[in-house]
């Protein structure tokens, strides 16, 4: 596995291992619908967060989460509403994103909820 794979996945345990922290419980990791991928399903206080793990190793100019394109995002909703839908849940849902920045050995993590709003 290629550095950055590597890199991803323990971007995605570290946005796991916060999510616990704050109270959340995991339902689903890696959920996968068609040609969508959604890295983390939650749970909290009865609001679903569907959560985009971006990991990147560099200081980036934009933030993280502008990179996320208007074509991920409908897929990540088609992907959402599959699941639901699939495990007949009367939920609110919410998109997150869970930036994280490594800067040698230092890690920056920011959880942003209802991201698609602070486009």
């Amino acid at each position: 596995m290629g550095k950055h794979n590597e890199f991803g996945k323990e971007g995605e345990q570290i946005a796991s291992d916060l999510l616990l922290q704050k109270g959340y419980t995991i339902l689903r990791r890696n959920y996968r619908y068609q040609k969508a991928e959604i890295d983390i399903i939650a749970k909290k206080d009865g609001i679903l967060a569907i959560v985009e793990v971006r990991a990147r190793s560099n200081d980036q100019i934009i933030p993280i989460a502008d990179t996320i394109s208007k074509k991920k995002i409908k897929r990540l909703v088609m992907a959402a509403d599959t699941y639901i839908t699939e495990n007949l849940l009367d939920v609110e849902v919410r998109f997150d994103v869970i930036a994280i920045l490594k800067n040698k050995k230092v890690y920056k993590v920011d959880h942003l909820e209802d991201a698609f709003y602070h486009f």
